[in-house]
């Protein structure tokens, strides 16, 4: 600090959200950025077919593993208390980066997130779906794909 000038307490907050905001686009535009395609076939080979993942032991509806979806519902209900407290659009902001992270996290491909972004309510309704139904009512949306942007 300079000579003369007074440290405010908490000033700092009044610009937390905005940068909570801009962190998490930050990291959705990374995750989103990130997903490309594979490495092409060697010349002369076959690629394998494409497969969907079905759920089985280990799996939930959504293709992730259990330990995935309950990765996110804990990630989700950690955010709940700030998404009642901000604005809805700060919330949904946040909602990106959240999934944007534990996409990046769990090493899954954004890219299918992108084209089906249903998945997040199929995981996050056969996981924990009080949760999902709070942040929902948190975020002031009729489901959690609603909030999320580019993907």
């Amino acid at each position: 600090m300079f000579m003369g000038q007074r440290r405010v307490q908490g000033t700092g907050r009044r610009h937390r959200p905005a940068v909570m905001a801009a962190a998490a686009v930050a990291a959705a535009a990374v995750v989103t950025g990130c997903a490309g395609p594979g490495p092409a076939p060697a010349p002369g080979t076959t690629p394998p077919p494409a497969t969907t993942a079905v759920p089985g032991p280990g799996l939930v509806p959504g293709g992730v593993t259990e330990a995935q979806a309950a990765q996110l519902c804990t990630d989700l209900e950690g955010q709940l208390q700030s998404w009642r407290t901000y604005t809805p659009t700060i919330g949904k902001t946040g909602l990106n980066g959240l999934v944007g992270t534990w996409i990046a996290k769990n090493n899954l491909n954004a890219l299918d997130f992108l084209q089906d972004r249903g998945r997040i309510d199929v995981i996050t309704t056969a996981a924990c779906p009080g949760i999902r139904q709070e942040a929902v009512t948190a975020l002031v949306i009729p489901d959690l794909a609603s909030g999320l942007i580019g993907f």
